[in-house]
């Protein structure tokens, strides 16, 4: 009977404050005629192009290789510089100079390297804590915790004015599952709004076509400020080029880099790419391939494993070639491949079989067992 009595009394309070919960945010987002709005703060820049404002988000997507995380440095450390870096221009204003750099993916080595390019290309000591960089990294922990992280680092500190969060995918459990992305991009804008800040993502795209990955490449697409896209050069696939894929300012002209000995982007002169569908120049051969290029796309083709019959062989090369940039036709690639059995000894074919990294002794022993 008491226990009834006391159920009785709580009902009551929890709807009263379930009712001013909703009358405060109705309030709150009551947009009147007599109110007034500043336009949100422009804070970084392709040549005359506003890409980011304080407030919204923006994202980079790109195919694996594309050297997103190298265009993602350049944009930080022109935000850190205030200054000019690439074609990235960046002017964070007092009391939001500081950036937060959430990397999802990478070792804490590999994060490493990253926060020195960013210092370098900022002209920044390496040997010296940047009192206005935060770089952290969430490779080992949950979806979960990775949001009540960042969340919780936002909270702490409101001086915040860029943050980028390098691998956005690994804020879900199931990149197609439409209700965590809405959920997630909802934290997105929640954060940068709440804490009057902006957010830049990064994505891959798939590897099949140009499409963002996932219902989350969707609902970003449907809401970022701007989203950049990084490609490989199909006719040198040491050079990257950026361009707008969506943006709400006007659109600026698409710009190209290369990694230089040191292991910094820089700008170089390049021909944008035609659009797909166009005739692509041929002058760049599978011969023109550095040895290393070769070798990071066998390496991805094969997976440690021999590889069955000639027309599989084909579609791994024809995938993994494009990967790094060498987007050709079947012809071409058949003719790559015996090239690289016939010339360059990288593949060798056995049967209906083809090996790569295989000593003979191993290719043998695999020919007993089957």
């Amino acid at each position: 009977m008491k226990m009834e009595e006391n159920n009785k009394h709580v009902q009551p309070n929890s709807k009263e404050e379930g009712v001013q919960r909703l009358n405060r945010i109705l309030s709150e987002s009551l947009i009147k005629a007599t109110d007034t709005y500043k336009t949100p703060p422009q804070i970084i820049w392709v040549d005359n192009s506003s890409i980011a404002t304080l407030g919204n988000f923006s994202a980079s997507t790109g195919k694996a290789k594309a050297k997103k995380t190298f265009n993602v440095s350049a944009l930080v450390a022109a935000s850190l510089a205030n200054g000019k870096v690439l074609n990235y221009r960046a002017s964070l204003p007092e009391g939001k100079r500081k950036i937060l750099y959430v990397d999802t993916e990478q070792s804490r080595y590999h994060c490493h390297n990253v926060l020195e390019r960013i210092l370098k290309l900022a002209g920044l000591p390496t040997s010296i804590d940047n009192e206005n960089l935060d770089f952290i990294c969430l490779r080992e922990y949950t979806p979960s915790v990775r949001i009540e992280v960042i969340d919780y680092a936002l909270a702490q500190d409101q001086s915040y004015g860029l943050v980028i969060i390098d691998g956005i995918r690994d804020l879900l459990l199931d990149i197609n599952n439409a209700g965590e992305s809405v959920e997630v991009i909802n934290k997105m804008m929640e954060w940068s709004s709440k804490y009057d800040l902006h957010i830049h993502c990064v994505l891959h795209q798939n590897k099949g076509d140009n499409n963002v990955r996932g219902h989350i490449g969707t609902e970003m697409n449907n809401k970022a400020e701007t989203v950049l896209v990084i490609t490989k050069s199909t006719t040198n696939p040491d050079i990257s080029e950026v361009k707008a894929m969506h943006i709400r300012e006007k659109e600026f002209k698409p710009f190209a880099f290369t990694v230089n000995e040191e292991g910094l982007p820089e700008i170089v002169e390049h021909t944008p790419e035609k659009e797909e569908g166009d005739k692509q120049p041929s002058r760049f051969t599978y011969q023109d391939l550095t040895s290393e290029q070769h070798n990071e796309a066998l390496t991805a083709a094969f997976k440690e494993k021999p590889i069955k019959g000639f027309d599989r062989m084909v579609e791994e090369l024809t995938q993994a070639y494009a990967d790094i940039g060498f987007k050709r036709g079947r012809s071409v690639i058949i003719k790559m491949l015996k090239y690289l059995i016939n010339e360059q000894k990288l593949i060798v074919k056995r049967d209906n079989h083809y090996y790569f990294g295989y000593t003979p002794a191993e290719i043998d022993l695999f020919h007993e067992e089957e």
